[in-house]
């Protein structure tokens, strides 16, 4: 029995004393001492911790609601060349489904032919809390009269700015916007301003409701 004993306390001994020369060692091969851990610490905590930090997106409501996803909106005209419209007779100008993307793009479907051009794409950056600015730069469609082959190029092009604020519940935003026509030579061919409301597109969302 006492022989048992002096054996287990030998195996001990030697064990202690090889866990105590175990941070020399790795000093004298130049490794960090410090790359050993209390036994709470978790080597795949910390490097998803900085992982999901370098992932966020700055430009993003990450502390509440999202502007990305997909939208149904519709643009009013309030005036147009600088002149009022009678409040009684606000266009509404486009009719669009829109996508924003996390990474600071957007895409526009509007309802209009697609001969006439009805993509626009854009580009966003969060400008405050749940409030947003959008610059679209669309074509307008191509001259097919005068092309033989029923292709011709762009008739002219657009740029829509948007500033938009999004609800408390990320189910819908508001604001205004400008969109200016220009002709082929650069010149303005005519101006709107007006309001825009927008309402977020989920699965259970019925194509009726965006007439």
């Amino acid at each position: 029995m006492k022989t048992r004993n002096c054996s287990l306390l030998t195996v001990a001994g030697a064990f202690v004393l090889a866990m105590m020369m175990v941070p020399s060692a790795l000093a004298q091969c130049g490794l960090n001492k410090n790359y050993f851990k209390p036994a709470a610490w978790h080597p795949n905590l910390g490097s998803a911790h900085f992982m999901r930090a370098a992932l966020l997106n700055d430009d993003d409501d990450r502390d509440g609601p999202s502007i990305v996803g997909m939208w149904h909106v519709t643009f009013t005209a309030h005036t147009m060349n600088g002149n009022s419209i009678p409040s009684s007779a606000y266009p509404v100008i486009d009719n669009a489904m829109v996508v924003w993307h996390s990474d600071k793009t957007e895409i526009m479907e509007s309802a209009r032919p697609p001969q006439d051009g009805n993509f626009c794409l854009g580009v966003w950056e969060r400008t405050g809390n749940r409030a947003y600015y959008v610059n679209h730069l669309p074509w307008l469609g191509n001259d097919t009269a005068n092309a033989p082959s029923g292709i011709g190029n762009p008739t002219a092009g657009a740029q829509i700015t948007e500033r938009v604020t999004l609800s408390e519940n990320g189910n819908a935003y508001s604001g205004s916007f400008t969109l200016v026509a220009y002709n082929l030579d650069g010149t303005n061919a005519v101006t709107f301003t007006g309001v825009l409301a927008g309402t977020r597109i989920t699965t259970s969302t019925a194509f009726p409701t965006l007439f």
